[in-house]
């Protein structure tokens, strides 16, 4: 029989069991929701003395479905936030069931560090932090995480080097950018060698200070589409294998330190030399500059180059006269073949004794005489900085529209020259073109287009006149991707590309079968520098200004691709980018898309015209473009996609049913023609 001390003792053991067993608080990661709130939000608050607003969002006396920037499972299915019960439950949060999904807090002036316990999470499959202040560096435990696939802490103050268990994740990663930030050292190789990685698809570790020669097994990862390792210090060869990737559509090695010749492969491939540039002058080979000659001749061969030479001095002293004389003969008859062939391909046209000037015609253009253009009656229908638009009528009927270039505007007839006669050669259906230039004897410019009675995307979209055709959003992707399309001719449709350098929705002509032409392309090439700048500072009023755009003479076809992105913001929200007219007040489209995400109310940032007839916005292409304008957009210019990268994502995502919305029951005016 027991000793009532034994007695005693096992009664307290039972007491002390009993009590912290079910009486004790629940702990810390009972719950998702409840770890968030004991170890993550203190981390990314950060020493921050004011409460962060989106951090502050995450509290027990704010039902879950409030809580910014998170999305949850339930029990195996997304979290049913439109059912009153649940978007209203206040305890849902302490619910074991309950798992983290995904993080998305951009440019929320985060100010801690990236929490370890972030792999306590078994289903967070998205952490994205970009933009913010967060410092520190790369929790080891981070690329343990069970679940994660889409990694972007770009644009932070993260230092240290990568962590080697970063290839942890491989075989579910898809997504890792870590683009602007202190990270330095090397690259670590996978643990597991000749890893796939089958999902990955891009991979941003460009702007930091990584060094050691390039990550050769990055090419193992053949479904890589991107890949950025620019403004780095990586040196050393880069490996042939890169021109191999099949499925590699993106790739910038620019500003590091790499050297030697590039492989023969990257003279066939779709790699320009911007994505090697501001590399070791070393670096060398298509298509890049030619490689110089080697020097590791034998002394006999060097022997026999110097017999050889001695023994041709006297026969190449016999022939050089002869050779300069000829070689004087055949520059001389070149120029006259290039001036006569310039002449043939803008068949001059010049009035009687040259008193009146030069015509040069293009294709479609060949009916037009210097006395048509001259005795045209014209009507004003624009005015800019740089010159006038008319409407002039042809003697035989017909119409034409002169832009006469403002005097003073123009760089000398010589340097006009080429590229006039390149704009006249760009012919497209989704451009408006050149037929004509004239050239006066006192200095007079006009380029000679086709009349075309259209109104422009910008009085369609903004004006509410009766009459103006409904807008929704098949009619709007068929503009947008006509406009894209063009777009992406200027940039590598002709052997030298045209930089637009004035997209925005003026300069863009719609007719009533919402086919869409751009106009006023490459213009800014005839003007000298200062009337050129004058377009960047219309630009920037109107909204339209990239970033790094500050002269005229650095557009790329990055600024015409940012210039598009708010375009094609405008053409999905209605709104007018820019200065405001009433209030002076700017309106940045990016930015108003950017709160509306913070805040989860992307939906609302879309014209009403635009939700007309759509069942679903991501079945039909919407939220796509929504996101392929913000990629467009990108304050960096060299993680903006380029155009035909554009075209692709625009055809991929096209409203499913495009002629049912054509009917005439859906306009405001007779125009319903499908496409």
């Amino acid at each position: 029989m027991a000793s009532p001390l034994s007695l005693l003792l096992l009664l307290l053991l039972f007491f002390f069991f009993f009590f912290f067993s079910s009486v004790s608080p629940i702990s810390s990661d009972s719950s998702d929701a409840l770890l968030l709130l004991s170890k993550i939000k203190p981390s990314l608050q950060g020493p921050s003395p004011e409460p962060n607003l989106q951090l502050s969002t995450w509290n027990s006396s704010t039902p879950l479905c409030l809580w910014r920037g998170l999305s949850w499972s339930f029990s195996g299915d997304a979290l049913r936030c439109n059912d009153s019960a649940v978007s209203a439950n206040l305890s849902l949060y302490r619910d074991p069931s309950l798992q983290l999904v995904s993080i998305r807090l951009p440019a929320t002036a985060l100010s801690g560090h990236v929490p370890e316990e972030l792999a306590r999470f078994s289903s967070l499959r998205s952490l994205l932090l970009p933009s913010n202040s967060l410092t520190g560096s790369l929790p080891l435990d981070l690329f343990n995480s069970p679940s994660l696939s889409d990694l972007d802490l770009s644009s932070n103050s993260i230092n240290g080097s990568l962590p080697p268990s970063l290839w942890n994740l491989c075989d579910r990663l898809v997504s890792l950018r870590l683009h602007h930030n202190s990270i330095s050292g090397a690259v670590p190789d996978p643990a597991i060698p000749n890893s796939p990685c089958p999902l990955f698809q891009a991979l941003d570790f460009g702007s930091n200070n990584l060094d050691g020669g390039f990550p050769r097994f990055l090419t193992g990862f053949q479904n890589l589409q991107e890949l950025n390792l620019a403004s780095n210090h990586f040196s050393g060869l880069i490996p042939g294998e890169l021109a191999g990737m099949k499925n590699l559509q993106s790739l910038n090695l620019s500003y590091n330190n790499f050297s030697g010749a590039l492989p023969e492969a990257f003279k066939a491939s779709r790699f320009g030399s911007e994505a090697f540039i501001g590399n070791s002058p070393e670096l060398c080979g298509a298509p890049l500059g030619q490689c110089g000659s080697g020097s590791g001749l034998s002394s006999g061969a060097i022997a026999g180059i110097v017999i050889g030479l001695m023994a041709g001095a006297v026969l190449l002293a016999s022939v050089s006269i002869g050779w300069v004389q000829g070689r004087k003969r055949r520059n001389r008859g070149r120029r006259e073949e290039e001036d006569m062939e310039m002449e043939m391909e803008m068949e001059m046209d010049e009035g009687e004794n040259g008193a009146e000037g030069k015509l040069a015609v293009f294709q479609g253009g060949e009916h037009l005489t210097l006395e048509d253009v001259l005795n045209a009656t014209g009507q004003v229908m624009e005015k800019t900085s740089y010159g006038t638009v008319y409407k002039a009528k042809l003697d035989g009927g017909g119409a034409i529209a002169l832009r006469l270039l403002r005097e003073g505007s123009c760089k000398d007839p010589s340097s006009c020259s080429p590229v006039i006669r390149q704009l006249g050669r760009a012919r497209h259906e989704n451009l408006v073109p050149l037929r004509a230039y004239y050239q006066g004897k006192r200095g007079e410019k006009l380029l000679i287009y086709d009349y075309l009675p259209n109104r422009s995307l910008h009085d369609l979209l903004h004006e509410s006149r009766a009459g103006r055709p409904l807008l929704n959003w098949s009619r709007r992707h068929k503009i947008a991707l006509g406009i894209a399309r063009g777009l992406a001719y200027l940039h590598t449709g002709q052997e030298t590309p045209i930089i637009h350098g004035n997209v925005k929705s003026k300069n863009v002509l719609v007719d009533e079968f919402f086919v869409p032409r751009l106009t006023e392309f490459g213009l800014d090439k005839l003007m000298v520098p200062a009337v050129a700048d004058e377009m960047v500072s219309v630009a920037k009023a109107d909204g339209y200004k990239a970033p790094e755009l500050q002269k005229m003479k650095k557009c790329s076809p990055r600024t015409d691709v940012y210039a598009f992105g708010i375009l094609l913001l405008e053409i999905l929200m209605g709104k007018k980018p820019g200065k405001d007219a009433r209030t002076g007040a700017m309106v940045d489209l990016p930015s108003l898309v950017k709160v509306a995400v913070l805040e989860e109310t992307t939906m609302d940032v879309f014209d009403v015209e635009v939700l007309k007839g759509i069942r679903s916005p991501t079945e039909d292409g919407l939220v796509q473009a929504l996101k392929l304008a913000m990629g467009c957009c990108a304050p960096v210019a060299s993680v903006r996609p380029d155009m035909h990268e554009v075209v692709k994502q625009l055809e991929e995502n096209r409203p499913r049913n495009r002629s049912a919305l054509y009917s005439p029951a859906d306009t405001r005016s007779e125009i319903g023609t499908p496409f």
